[in-house]
């Protein structure tokens, strides 16, 4: 959510290690932070519904900070000095393979003594060091500053600063080395690539290259001035007093033999780049928002740039954006992660839900191939770009082993039209949507049960093909792994809703008949779901069936995810919301993913009994959707309570401990952040809050006043089919202004029913 200010200076978007707390600012008596101190906000200090609260919540203490600098696929790992240290998952990696793992700065010898990080947009920041202590002098006199600007490549601009009364005569000296090694095997800390890497240095360029590869890949990089030697460049200078010295240094990798362009061409202002560009098209495209709640105001300016940053793009179809699932390990397309966070963005960023159907759609599975899991209609898991790719699941680019990725595509066109992308729009996903829906019938019901099932189809797949794709996330209460075929309880939701979705886009072009068969189906599929997956003793649904069609008898967070599609049978709902707050499920700043009775529960684990935001958010959404309000706010409260205690910035996941024992959320080691769907959570949350929902074809907006929690909301420009809404709310009222003629205002949120 672009903040009424954006400023290049102002809540960091890529270092959440250098992110100020809202600790830092002074707080008024119980804990609140004093009116204006948050991003975009208007009003008064946060509002608690629940006094019982700890308040004014310490900082998360984050080990092993690092930088992380995103543009579209390309991202920069180094410390906060700016060094990239070989044997650390640090450098720069283009298209999933790391181009520079080596970047030292010595001045006369020695490193520069780090003094600050400042951040600016996703993609820049600029390292302040000073250099050692000259002779002569008591302490420091040169000051060094390192703007780094990444997007397929990278660019350095390097000043010195002499502070001294006397000119200074400095060696500069920058190593740089290059091992191309596939992201893979960077993350997981094992050998570098199997190939050698040639070098040369010519003038004032340093050249690497894979050698005896058919992947031709190769780097060059270059500095006006600089005497290049092997492995480093050069530079004797001399800056004088009261006055600085600057250079350019170049990183252009390049592909098969072509050089990659410029990002950020070193005879233009960064300004006038086509990175910077980009991104205030995104600022100014989306909504702006005064939050009376100053903690996700500063969560939605923040996530609003991450998701900027996180976008990526076909160069054969630059209209298309999608984002990449999260930094650092996770720059590329995934189907279920940019699915579900166009979902969530879809009221505030519609073209990004568009995007990522056409994208979809162009890689949509034609063939059946077991090694990469790919059967005609199947929406893709993931794309790897990498220089290995024997690391690759199934060995190739494009890899199809996701279960919940074909209903999603689905599932995300039939909201798309609810929130005005016209009929005739999505008429060119036609032949995609209609594949998708028979993959389901024809691929994902296996066995003809009515229900999709998961298997991989070699052993270079993923045994668990949900989003819980980890191997030991599906087991049984005593924490025996089930066995598969695996039909996932959230997969039939998605089904479920995946239905009612092709029912609306057949209406919308003039197909009643399809429109009333997926709709019967739908309704079966939710019958058949209750008798098969209710656990009567538990009064919860199972997590899944397996091969034997036995139950899965955990209690786990999916089943918000059914709340969410809206498969819970009505007569139950209420015990499934209850239960997913009861001690053993709710942590106080989320739900977790298995329940603390399980044999297989583990606060620090993955997927087996931490907190995913995002998993949280959309079973807070199924709670709104069947009525129950109460419920989703307590779980938006404990995720707000985590958004301040990470600074704005929620991770991809942080461990499930209670809040009774650890009083802050405890960081998973190695969570991606930033994270597409972590990132669009507070988003969602405030969806949540104002009980907003779209069905243009059927004239209905919904929107409702705002919890004492949330407190104010002005929203501006929030995009409706080719109209642009302005929403005023507070906990007493809510006016919608800007809707079509056919919308004569908003209707309050049911009791019951389709909220989305």
């Amino acid at each position: 959510m672009s903040s009424t200010t954006r400023d290049r200076t102002g809540e960091p978007v890529a270092f959440p290690e250098s992110t100020p707390r809202l600790e830092d600012t002074p707080r008024s008596e119980g804990g609140t932070t004093p009116a204006g101190a948050g991003t975009s906000a208007k009003g008064a200090a946060r509002l608690r519904e629940d006094e019982t609260r700890p308040r004014g919540l310490a900082p998360v203490g984050q080990p092993q900070p690092t930088v992380t600098l995103v543009e579209g696929s390309s991202f920069c790992v180094s410390d906060h000095a700016g060094e990239i240290e070989p044997h650390r998952a640090d450098g720069l990696f283009v298209r999933d393979t790391r181009v520079v793992s080596r970047w030292q700065l010595r001045i006369d010898g020695a490193p520069v003594e780090p003094l600050t990080v400042i951040p600016a947009e996703p993609f820049e920041c600029v390292f302040v060091g000073r250099a050692a202590t000259r002779p002569g002098h008591p302490e420091p006199t040169i000051v060094v500053e390192r703007s780094r600007f990444v997007g397929q490549g990278m660019r350095e601009d390097l000043t010195l600063r002499n502070f001294g009364s006397e000119a200074a005569g400095v060696d500069v000296s920058l190593a740089v080395d290059a091992d191309f090694a596939d992201l893979f095997h960077v993350k997981e800390h094992r050998s570098a690539h199997p190939h050698p890497v040639g070098h040369r240095h010519v003038g004032s360029d340093l050249v690497y290259w894979i050698e005896g590869s058919t992947e031709s890949r190769g780097v060059r990089v270059s500095a006006p001035g600089a005497h290049a030697v092997s492995h480093a460049l050069e530079f004797r200078v001399v800056v004088p007093p009261q006055s600085s010295w600057s250079t350019t240094i170049e990183v252009l990798p390049s592909l098969g033999g072509h050089e990659l362009e410029a990002a950020f061409p070193a005879d233009r202002p960064v300004e006038s780049a086509a990175p910077a560009e980009r991104m205030r098209g995104w600022h100014d495209a989306t909504p702006t928002a005064e939050v009376e709640n100053t903690v996700l105001a500063n969560a939605l300016a923040v996530s609003e740039r991450d998701l900027g940053a996180l976008r990526i793009k076909d160069p054969e179809h630059p209209e298309d954006d999608v984002v990449a699932a999260g930094a650092p390990w996770f720059m590329a397309l995934f189907g279920r992660d940019s699915l579900i966070t166009s979902w969530m963005m879809l009221p505030f960023a519609p073209r990004l839900a568009v995007g990522t159907l056409r994208t979809l759609a162009r890689l949509q599975g034609t063939r059946s191939d077991p090694r990469t899991d790919e059967q005609p209609g199947r929406i893709l898991h993931e794309v790897r770009l990498g220089a290995d790719l024997s690391l690759a699941l199934g060995g190739e680019s494009v890899y199809y082993g996701s279960i919940d990725s074909t209903p999603l595509f689905v599932m995300l066109a039939g909201r798309a039209l609810r929130w005005g992308v016209p009929a005739e729009e999505l008429a060119e996903l036609r032949p995609a949507i209609e594949r998708a829906l028979a993959w389901i019938e024809e691929h994902g019901d296996r066995d003809g049960d009515g229900f999709v099932e998961y298997e991989r189809g070699t052993d270079r797949g993923l045994a668990n093909q949900g989003w819980k794709d980890s191997l030991d996330s599906i087991a049984f209460r005593d924490g025996t792994w089930a066995r598969t075929p695996i039909a996932l309880a959230e997969v039939q939701g998605y089904c479920h809703a995946a239905y009612l979705a092709g029912a609306d886009l057949a209406e919308a072009w003039g197909e009643p008949g399809d429109a009333i068969r997926w709709r019967e189906r739908a309704a079966e599929l939710k019958r058949r779901f209750h008798e098969a997956f209710w656990m009567p003793d538990e009064g919860f649904y199972a997590l899944a069936l397996d091969r034997d069609k036995r139950q899965v008898d955990v209690v786990s967070s999916n089943i918000g995810h059914c709340l969410w599609t809206g498969i819970v049978d009505e007569s139950v709902a209420d015990r499934v919301v209850d239960r997913l707050l009861a001690p053993d499920m709710f942590s106080g700043f989320g739900i977790r993913t298995l329940s603390t009775t399980s044999r297989a529960f583990n606060p620090a684990s993955y997927h087996n009994g931490s907190v995913w935001p995002h998993d949280s958010v959309l079973g807070a959404a199924g709670m709104a959707r069947y009525g129950r309000r109460d419920a989703a706010m307590r779980v938006v409260g404990g995720l707000l309570d985590a958004l301040e205690a990470f600074g704005g910035r929620l991770p991809e996941l942080f461990c499930g401990f209670d809040r009774a024992d650890k009083p802050v959320p405890v960081p998973y080691p190695t969570s991606c952040s930033p994270q597409a769907w972590a990132a669009a959570t507070p988003f969602e949350m405030l969806r949540i809050a104002l009980g907003l929902a779209a069905d243009l074809p059927r004239g209905v907006v919904t929107a409702r006043p705002t919890p004492p929690l949330i407190g104010g909301v002005h929203l501006a420009g929030l995009p409706l089919g080719l109209h642009r809404l302005t929403i005023e709310a507070d906990p007493d009222r809510v006016d919608v202004a800007g809707l079509p003629e056919a919308v004569a205002g908003p209707s309050p949120a049911p009791a019951r029913g389709r909220v989305d």
